[in-house]
């Protein structure tokens, strides 16, 4: 899988993330090019280092999406930037530099499988806004942590199936992570807690095997 990069002299940590993660990159410079149309047809997603003029750039981005509709993955240089990106009608989703690589590959690959990342998801009194990696339970905000986020939206997404310890760590952390099944254990343990001893079905354990939600 390619996606498209705008500046072509992309950071040194964006182009060694996407290589950890195995995403190919094809470099774009004038976002305003005649030609960008074509670059853009064999690349899933666009995405875009904002640095010192980033309302010009983001300006640029909005032609771009409504020729192609390419999903635009932005990397804010800094916090400052994020107003400017969430008044973006073309930007479907964010991270801050320098991208980690297993999160912009986690992003890119919901970017491509979601299609529409503002579509809120519901499970009884839950309530998780992709858009904003914010999950409320009965109307109040839930205090996760990115991965912790992301595993409860995979479970909110994948319910009434088994998943093993692997498979969970393959689907939701999406590359070979040091930490092990372990890592898996203590996500559980962690969003169990979080979501309140009322609510100790929402997760279950099934013996050997791994866990199951709802």
């Amino acid at each position: 899988m390619d996606v498209a990069v705008h500046p072509s002299e992309c950071s040194q940590e964006l182009s060694a993330a996407l290589a950890i993660v195995g995403i190919g990159l094809v470099t774009i410079d004038d976002l305003t090019a005649t030609t960008i149309s074509d670059l853009l047809v064999d690349t899933a997603v666009l995405v875009v280092e904002l640095s010192d003029h980033p309302q010009r750039t983001l300006r640029q981005i909005d032609p771009v999406v409504a020729d192609v509709g390419i999903p635009v993955l932005a990397i804010a240089a800094d916090p400052t930037q994020f107003p400017l990106i969430e008044k973006s009608e073309s930007v479907a989703d964010f991270v801050v530099a320098p991208p980690k690589a297993g999160e912009i590959g986690l992003r890119i690959r919901r970017l491509l499988s979601t299609g529409s990342p503002d579509s809120t998801l519901h499970f009884k009194s839950l309530t998780l806004n992709p858009l904003t990696y914010q999950a409320s339970l009965e109307g109040v905000p839930l205090d996760l942590t990115y991965m912790e986020y992301e595993l409860l939206r995979f479970f909110v997404e994948n319910q009434g199936r088994v998943w093993s310890r692997e498979q969970l760590l393959s689907k939701v952390w999406g590359y070979d992570y040091y930490g092990g099944a372990r890592t898996v254990d203590v996500h559980v343990r962690r969003l169990r807690a979080k979501l309140g001893d009322s609510r100790p079905s929402w997760i279950t354990t099934v013996r050997s095997v791994g866990y199951r939600f709802g």
